[in-house]
């Protein structure tokens, strides 16, 4: 590779989880976003009865998946026009070799934004370059992120925002992909997917979807796209030569878990309970709770270095992240995940009231 991968982020902030677990009580980690509550049982029943499974999977995903996740396009995200879907082994894994897949030479990514936009642009041995979110100021390339609702801010983009991302792509003739992992948990916002601002005209444009949250299977590696049906052809095609393909067992669980809302909507009470407990607690302690009204995160300041606030954490056994992990200008900022069992967000409360 020409460019270096930088160095994993999570390791430089090693010393602070050693601060944290040595707190009398244990640590609370806040810190990575990794979903605790159970995988519905009757998506682990579907996963196990479909173990004995000898046969390779199709790339393209099974007639049954691929009808559940257009049936959910339409009626979840708005879908119209003529569009197409795929399956792919977890959202990272196509944000990490997109760029590559597509041959992009110049990647536009949020100016705060999940660090695997510009390690993906890297491994391509593409310009990856930080934008804000009015796409009347971005230059021209031939891909740009839109990330809403964001990781780590939990900020929800109006329509007007982007419509005008639609309209750069058309002007362009750019890929636009709308990774819209956390769209199934809005609190105080109402988030719009790119699919349903098209007016029906989807090309060039992608909106990538997981599992991993909304439904507790992140150990499934579970998510697909949606979109352009000549592009999403086009990255089949290479993903059937590399051997890109979700397990079928994961298939089958994705088809049943894309057939239910009900569980949705109870994993997203359980996040915006845990967002209304904590968040007093924070702001009693001096921090100013900024966008987060949707997603899983809590983006918090003190109007000081990161790594302070993560160091006045890590002494009451709390460990986050600190928000130059996502970009320069998350320096000042940190990101609470939600991501714990209740009772460990009441431990959390408990400490900083005290």
């Amino acid at each position: 590779m020409r460019s270096s991968l930088p160095d994993f982020p999570w390791d430089a902030l090693a010393p602070y989880g050693d601060k944290a677990r040595s707190h009398p009580a244990g640590i609370i980690d806040l810190s990575v976003g990794t979903p605790v509550d159970p995988t519905p049982d009757f998506i682990q029943a579907a996963l196990r009865e479909s173990a004995n499974s000898p046969s390779y999977p199709v790339t393209a995903g099974t007639p049954e998946l691929r009808a559940a996740i257009k049936k959910w396009a339409i009626e979840r995200l708005g879908a119209t026009g003529e569009f197409d879907v795929l399956p792919v082994i977890g959202s990272k894994e196509l944000v990490a070799w997109l760029p590559t897949i597509v041959e992009s030479k110049k990647v536009l990514i949020p100016e705060i934004a999940y660090p695997t936009y510009h390690v993906g642009a890297l491994i391509a041995q593409a310009q990856s370059m930080p934008v804000g979110i009015d796409a009347l100021t971005w230059p021209a390339a031939d891909l740009a992120w839109l990330n809403s609702p964001s990781n780590p801010t939990g900020r929800v983009h109006t329509v007007a925002e982007i419509k005008a991302c639609i309209d750069w792509s058309r002007a362009n003739n750019s890929i636009l992909i709308s990774d819209e992992c956390y769209l199934e948990f809005d609190h105080t916002a109402v988030s719009t997917s790119v699919m349903a601002l098209t007016g029906g005209d989807n090309k060039n444009i992608l909106a990538l979807h997981s599992l991993s949250k909304r439904s507790s299977m992140a150990g499934y590696r579970a998510a697909f796209m949606v979109g352009d049906p000549a592009l999403i052809a086009k990255i089949r095609e290479l993903r059937k030569h590399a051997g890109m393909m979700v397990a079928l067992p994961v298939q089958k669980a994705m088809t049943v878990a894309l057939g239910d809302d009900k569980h949705v909507a109870e994993q997203r009470a359980r996040y915006n309970a845990r967002r209304d407990a904590l968040r007093p607690a924070l702001q009693a302690c001096g921090f100013k709770i900024e966008y987060s009204n949707s997603g899983l995160y809590l983006w918090c300041t003190r109007d000081e270095d990161a790594w302070t606030s993560v160091d006045w954490l890590a002494q009451r056994g709390i460990l986050a992240t600190p928000g130059s992990f996502y970009g320069e200008k998350g320096k000042n900022h940190i990101r609470i995940a939600l991501t714990v069992t209740d009772a460990q967000i009441a431990e959390a409360v408990m400490r900083l009231e005290a």
